[in-house]
């Protein structure tokens, strides 16, 4: 086993096998199948996904397995998936440097590819450029891995660790700027990308995969899927046996679908369908839920149960200084912190649910839970049903503590817990759901109480004053360069020629005023969790769309502590935001949210626009605009945040593109619509991909 420890590798070499790495594989079976190595990546399983789609199996196997092993079971090919972690750091994650000795071909992603790197002599160093977001690459198509591409490719990139200097044997084949995007060695078919190639948001990322895993590799792509739809009855079938199933039904494709199976598996006698109103639904929404469901003939009983939930609090364990203790939260009603919001929520929907089973008068012992967990949500809640080494992005509400606990109790039945959103849809669509449901857009579980970015102080640290000034440079760069400073030097670093081209002539023809927001958001930076600052773009102009995005994405990459860029509508904010409005999740800011988003999914119904983006989240921040400092009037408004999002997966997207996925009237539209709502301030639209930002705020 090796670590990669103060610039050495210790490893144990070829020789401690009492059989040559080439005569180990000639006298060893050979399989069809591909290792995927574990390294803790938010998309392992989307790896895996990407493969199987390919008809090649795959099976999902921890980084530190061994050579031996592999030799053993074998495996046609080797894939080392990305990770949060640094390959030259002291906890750097433990690995068979044996791996890459047994005549395997390998492709190491991200993470992957700088352990492949680093293994053989190169180096790997924390960069001044940070990608996070669909990046344009240049790609060598003499190379075997971008045989058939064009020399341009879209890809995703996010990494903060780059490539410094090449391993020995290794050239380049692709580049992002200055920056080293893939590396190979031929002769042993070692190949790395820094880039995701499983993800939409690299546009040929099949491709690649099958240039890998059919030039390279040589694997016969004759691995099928049984039916997935009898995988899952089977499944559901084992695990509940002579049980009744209770199933939590939201009104989303994902627990309609779970409820769907579940009375194909064991019978609509033996399901217990349940809608819980938590007090954080959308206007109208549980009387919807309930009258679409029945209309697909599945009986379901509502709960009301919005006070039980405003005054719920939880415990779960967590680590203080290198110490376990267990967190008693809050009330859910005074609770600022969004995971703590989460846990609550979560726990409390068991709970209302236990007590229902109860009032049933049906031993607990013969209930198993229903849930429509999707593999996104264990990915970023970093179960280890997904990955052992993952990091927590955000805890869903559907894997909390005591979710986690049921589990161990084989308690819970998950049938779609390796599925992703669009083959659930699929799903949705074989056991004949109507496409009204099947298609609706995703609303979280724990309602609109994520989409109140509840504080009671303002957040602002030791690097507010100096992101600001830096933010000011970005949006002023060309008149910037009269004024020498640090800032100009830091932002050439940063950016490709092309790109400070880009931005001397857009800051020369707009005129853009940067405003820094202090509050912070969650999103997912180099396969972990970032919590960043907001940064606002405003103009007095009527906004230069497409590039305003462009900048969106090339502020991330020079103000590291950003996650997420909002356009602010309106005239251009003057005066910089020193505090915020303290915002819980009361009625007044909960009434405010449902008003609001009301209004945006009306009229993107209105105007078709609902088939052309995957999910519109609106969010209700604590943020009151345009107040001089000098006046010193109290922050008492709030602003409202529209994040129209495109996806398919969920585990990575883009914000739409007024003009372009849709019209600008209707961005208008919604902007006037919800200005006349009553406290609020201004109204602001998300620009962010995924990643850097989430797709929630919170």
């Amino acid at each position: 086993m090796s670590t990669y420890q103060n610039g050495q590798i210790e490893s144990n070499d070829d020789e401690l096998h009492p059989m040559p790495a080439e005569k180990r594989m000639k006298e060893s079976p050979i399989s069809s199948k591909v290792a995927l190595l574990d390294a803790g990546a938010q998309y392992g399983k989307v790896i895996d996904r990407r493969i199987r789609d390919l008809q090649v199996e795959t099976e999902l196997l921890p980084l530190d397995v061994t050579a031996t092993s592999l030799v053993g079971k074998g495996y046609r090919a080797i894939v080392i998936s990305g990770g949060p972690n640094s390959v030259y750091s002291a906890d750097a994650l433990n690995y068979d440097p044996d791996i890459f000795n047994i005549g395997l071909p390998v492709l190491g992603i991200c993470y992957g590819m700088q352990l492949l790197n680093i293994h053989f002599g190169g180096s790997v160093t924390k960069s001044t450029i940070r990608e996070d977001g669909q990046f344009t690459i240049h790609v060598d198509p003499g190379s075997a891995l971008f045989s058939g591409l064009s020399e341009r490719q879209n890809v995703l990139l996010t990494h903060g660790d780059s490539v410094d200097q090449v391993g020995k044997f290794f050239k380049v084949i692709a580049t992002s700027g200055d920056t080293v995007a893939a590396i190979e060695n031929e002769e042993k078919q070692l190949y790395g990308v820094q880039f995701h190639p499983e993800v939409d948001l690299t546009e040929n990322g099949s491709d690649i995969f099958r240039n890998f895993l059919f030039k390279i590799a040589k694997c016969p792509g004759n691995f099928t899927l049984d039916n997935r739809q009898q995988q899952c009855i089977e499944y559901i079938k084992e695990k509940v046996r002579d049980k009744k199933a209770l199933v939590l039904v939201s009104g989303g494709v994902d627990s309609a679908v779970c409820a769907a199976l579940l009375n194909k598996a064991i019978g609509r006698d033996r399901v217990i369908a349940v809608h819980i109103d938590n007090g954080f639904m959308r206007k109208n929404e549980s009387d919807n839920v309930e009258r679409s469901l029945r209309k697909v003939g599945l009986e379901l009983d509502v709960l009301r149960s919005a006070h039980r939930f405003y005054s719920s609090h939880t415990s779960y364990p967590m680590v203080i200084d290198g110490i376990p203790v267990r967190h008693i939260t809050d009330p859910l009603v005074n609770v600022y912190s969004p995971e703590e919001k989460r846990h609550i929520i979560g726990d409390t929907f068991v709970r209302v649910a236990n007590e229902y089973i109860r009032n049933l008068d049906i031993n607990p012992k013969d209930i198993i839970l229903a849930q429509g967990t999707l593999r996104p949500d264990l990915i970023e809640s970093a179960s280890k049903e997904a990955s052992s080494v993952a990091d927590t992005i955000k805890t869903h509400h559907n894997d909390t503590h005591l979710v986690r606990q049921l589990r161990l109790q084989s308690s819970v039945v998950e049938p779609l817990q390796d599925f992703h959103k669009d083959e659930v849809r699929a799903l949705g669509i074989d056991l004949g759901l109507p496409p009204s449901l099947v298609n609706r857009h995703p609303f979280p579980g724990p309602g609109l109480a994520i989409r109140v970015i509840c504080a009671d102080e303002r957040y602002i640290t030791n690097d507010f004053g100096e992101t600001c000034s830096l933010l000011q440079y970005i949006v002023d760069y060309a008149r910037a360069q009269q004024r020498p400073h640090a800032h100009l030097n830091h932002i050439s670093r940063c950016l490709t020629l092309s790109e400070q081209e880009f931005l001397l002539t857009f800051s020369a023809e707009h005129r853009i005023s940067a405003t820094l927001l202090p509050i912070k958001t969650v999103g997912v930076q180099g396969d972990r969790r970032s919590y960043s600052y907001v940064a606002g773009l405003s103009t007095d102009e009527a906004p230069a769309w497409e590039g305003f995005f462009r900048l969106a994405k090339l502020i991330p990459r020079i103000c590291h502590n950003v996650n997420r860029i909002v356009y602010i509508s309106g005239p251009a904010v003057l005066h910089p935001i020193q505090d915020i409005t303290p915002t819980t999740l009361s009625n007044i800011a909960l009434s405010t949210l449902r008003e609001a988003d009301a209004i945006v999914n009306s009229i993107l119904d209105e105007h078709d626009c609902m088939n052309k983006i995957s999910q519109v989240p609106v969010v209700l921040i604590p943020i009151h605009f345009d107040r001089s400092t000098a006046a010193k009037l109290p922050s008492t408004r709030r602003s409202i945040v529209i994040r129209p999002f495109i996806s398919n997966d969920f585990m990575t997207g883009i914000a739409a593109i007024p003009g372009k996925h849709i019209s600008e009237e209707v961005t208008n539209k919604m902007f006037k619509s919800i200005e006349k709502i009553s406290g609020i301030s201004r109204v602001l639209y998300d620009m962010t991909s995924k990643p850097p930002g989430t797709t929630e705020w919170e």
